[in-house]
């Protein structure tokens, strides 16, 4: 039977004096799905369970018991991580409130730790092939601790709350680290699409990673995105209102509230829960209202985060609030808002939601919400009307609810004010479709469709084996040659592409390793680039290597250390009218530029918006083809540029010119990460060893993920030559 380790900030149990089993929509979700996996819950007992015998006894009977598997935490880590970054700087950005972001050093420290706490505690239950399934935004880091341990896990990530826009991730400190974190997943899920959008925009923007519609290329793997609106626990409300304890709790508010037309809401109180709007729009619709004896508003706000100071000022500012609107709009007969801050017992929340005329869900900003579904869970008679915020997930889904915007309040009231005057046909129509959607797609749905998605995922070789094959196979050919030639292009091969090209020098590894390569008389090393020839100059000049410039157009021995032309006679002339039409796309792009060579023209835009530069870069292709068909040139749309180049420089002609069939070399090393080094690895040639590094399609028979990767396998191959 295959495992499930599903990994939350909470267990689904809470340690009291006795230990009672958690509900809610994960929850059953996961335990509608038990009977087909072994599952393993792993998560925050709760409390901070101190002494090595008091947390082992713990552990033990939760995982006998509960198949749970605790996280202790001590008071500083939970302050810290869960506190202060979780709540204090996490859930503000991802509602779209960065004005509300705190942020402290330590907390972020806390934070990494206790991700690594949940990392560590997973790999050491974890087996081969094993599903892990990491929840929300407290634990953002583990999916990249867990990738990066190389045990084959199938990794899914899913986040409940909303992923905000671009703009508004990237005022978060810790913005690039997060991403990456999350990245480490083989699937991540959001409620919607939207969510997905921003999420992808902000991973293109602020990582400058690849992205497909539903895939982002991310460290030579792939990470896919998916969309799983979350449903409600449809059976549990079900069941419960097949009980006797419901008939009563249910006859017993229909006798408080005879007569009245209800109107519910439920949520945490939270400041992405638009309550003051939702308590402005009550003002005026009743003061407007001649008759305020039939109509009662019922507030239940649960507790929540209340050693957050702006949720303690909140709860005051909605306090003061209602008590001004009962003191301006209450009667001796009624009192027009109920206020309670409390959580309900179940059966009492089945109650108020199978017998409220209409319920108002009316968030600023909601990952799905649902106390919507559940209101229309509640509703197998169709009667009732869900007013909607059209900024909750949910409202993506049960689209014949009357969708609302919260912050304007006077459409609020008058939608209102037509869902108390709704036909009872189209009430019915409304209804049931939603009543139709939520039972068909409830939380077990939820569940299983996202563990069947994480399934199909094919667990790639682990980088680790796949470079002990290239380096065997490397290894082997070099130590049986006697002469080689090592042909290596510099960006995006022996270091990493930058986004200012002038600041891509040699690191201290890279020198380290042209150094061991200066000291093997039995390798000729050229480094192949399309750089200028000062560039090469000024970095690699003390190295007596031969270098190569502008794709093949001149080269510098070791020997005089004097460039040369390899191409004499070359057609220039399409230069200017190329420039020119460069030069509009510069001032059209913001953060783009031109770099000219002798022989070539590129147009950056590695530092533009990459969506925006993209549909700049296919339109300049589209011009280019048509325009330059007759030229003496080649156009490359390579990473973040579109080069234009003489045809005559050619990085597969200048291997041939040095390693050609007449030469001595008997082992030819060729390696390279763009189009223009395929122009080698088409040599027909059974001495050549050919490596693409990254993806795509390429005619080079071996792969290596990233310049360290490949550093490191030229590093410990050449050690081991004479």
């Amino acid at each position: 039977m295959e495992r499930i380790i599903n990994a939350a900030n909470r267990l689904p149990i809470t340690i009291g004096k006795k230990i009672t089993v958690s509900s809610g929509g994960i929850v059953s979700a996961l335990e509608g799905v038990r009977g087909d996996y072994e599952m393993i819950w792993l998560g925050w007992p709760g409390a901070a369970i101190t002494g090595r015998k008091n947390q082992q006894h713990t552990k033990n009977l939760l995982f006998k018991d509960y198949g749970c598997l605790p996280v202790f935490l001590s008071d500083q880590e939970i302050d810290g991580y869960y506190h202060g970054f979780s709540n204090s700087s996490l859930w503000p950005i991802l509602h779209y409130r960065p004005y509300y972001i705190k942020h402290q050093s330590q907390w972020w420290e806390q934070y990494k730790t206790v991700n690594q706490k949940f990392a560590d505690a997973i790999l050491k239950v974890a087996k081969t092939g094993d599903l892990v399934w990491v929840h929300d935004y407290q634990l953002m880091l583990v999916p990249e601790m867990l990738k990066q341990s190389g045990k084959k896990l199938k990794i899914g990530f899913f986040l409940h709350t909303p992923f905000p826009s671009y703009e508004v991730f990237r005022c978060h400190p810790q913005r690039k680290e997060l991403l990456t974190g999350m990245l480490g997943a083989d699937l991540i899920g959001f409620h919607t699409f939207g969510y997905l959008r921003h999420f992808r925009s902000s991973a293109m923007r602020l990582l400058g990673v690849e992205c497909e519609t539903m895939v982002v290329n991310s460290d030579g793997r792939k990470c896919r995105l998916g969309v799983f609106p979350i449903g409600a626990d449809v059976q549990s409300f079900e069941r419960e209102m097949d009980t006797a304890k419901f008939n009563k709790k249910r006859d017993e508010f229909i006798n408080i509230f005879k007569g009245k037309t209800m109107v519910l809401s439920v949520e945490r109180l939270d400041y992405s829960k638009g309550i003051m709007q939702k308590l402005k729009a009550i003002d005026c619709f009743l003061e407007k209202r001649e008759n305020k004896n039939n109509i009662v508003f019922i507030f239940i706000n649960i507790p929540s985060r209340e050693q957050v100071p702006e949720y303690h000022q909140l709860r005051q500012e909605i306090e003061s609030f209602v008590g001004r609107l009962n003191g301006k709009y209450a009667t001796v007969k009624n009192t027009p808002v109920h206020f309670i801050y409390q959580s309900l017992e179940f059966t009492e929340l089945c109650a108020l939601y199978n017998i409220a005329d209409i319920a108002m869900v009316t968030p600023l900003i909601d990952g799905m919400n649902l106390v919507a579904k559940e209101y229309v869970a509640c509703k197998p008679d169709y009667k009732g009307v869900l007013l909607l915020s059209e900024f909750a997930g949910a409202a993506n889904e049960l689209f014949q609810a009357f969708i609302i915007n919260p912050y304007d309040i006077e459409s609020m009231v008058q939608t209102l004010e037509a869902a108390m005057t709704l036909e009872a046909d189209d009430m019915k129509r409304r209804m049931k479709g939603l009543y139709e959607r939520v039972v068909q797609f409830d939380a077990k749905y939820w569940a299983k469709s996202f563990i069947n998605e994480l399934n199909k995922v094919e667990i790639m070789q682990a980088a680790s084996h796949r470079k002990v094959n290239v380096l065997q196979e490397l290894s082997e050919k070099l130590n049986n040659s006697r002469k080689a030639a090592f042909f290596l292009d510099y960006d995006g091969t022996l270091c990493e592409i930058r986004d200012d090209p002038d600041k891509a020098g040699p690191d201290k590894n890279l020198k380290n390793l042209l150094e061991q390569l200066e000291s093997k008389k039995s390798i000729d090393t050229y480094l192949i680039s399309g750089r200028t020839e000062k560039d090469l100059d000024k970095w690699f000049e003390k190295y007596d290597i031969t270098l190569i410039a502008e794709h093949g157009f001149s080269y510098r021995s070791p020997e005089t250390h004097r460039w040369k032309r390899l191409i004499r006679n070359a057609d220039l002339s399409w230069k200017k009218s190329v420039r020119e039409i460069l030069q509009q796309h510069v001032g059209t792009t913001q953060g783009s530029f031109i770099e000219e060579k002798v022989s070539s023209l590129t147009w950056h835009y590695r530092k533009a918006d990459p969506e925006f530069g993209l549909i700049n870069a296919q339109q300049l292709m589209s011009l280019f083809m048509e325009m330059l068909s007759n030229m003496p040139v080649e156009v490359h749309h390579g990473k973040k540029i579109i080069e234009v180049k003489s045809i005559h420089a050619n990085k597969g002609t200048a291997l041939m010119k040095f390693a050609g069939g007449k030469s001595r070399y008997d082992f030819v090393l060729c390696a390279g990460d763009d189009q223009t080094d395929e122009n080698m690895f088409k040599v027909n040639d059974s001495r050549l060893f050919k490596i693409k590094l990254g993806q795509g399609p390429t005619e080079a028979r071996y792969n290596v993920d990233s310049p360290k990767e490949f550093l490191n396998i030229l590093s410990r191959i050449i050690a081991k030559r004479k």
